[in-house]
């Protein structure tokens, strides 16, 4: 069995996908849910999009802290691997 070829910016055990990315839409366009549709995290990112609606835009803030949270803390793509930087 052979390995992959390393790829420059990328850590084995990480995501391709960037945190900076999922929280800034997150942050712009988390009340569609955009941030954790960018991951892969559908369920959560649909539960966003119906509680904003639902609220009628208040639960829109959820989709803020949200983004907030991904740039302060990290986060996990789909699989559980940790978002890069």
């Amino acid at each position: 069995m052979t390995t992959p070829p390393y790829q420059p910016g990328y850590a084995p055990g990480y995501s391709d996908k960037s945190k900076v990315v999922a929280g800034i839409l997150g942050i712009l366009l988390g009340t569609f849910g955009a941030g954790r549709f960018y991951t892969g995290h559908t369920k959560i990112a649909v539960l966003q999009l119906v509680v904003s609606l639902v609220t009628c835009g208040v639960g829109a803030l959820w989709g803020v802290i949200d983004g907030i949270l991904i740039l302060v803390n990290g986060g996990t793509d789909a699989q559980g691997r940790p978002l890069r930087d």
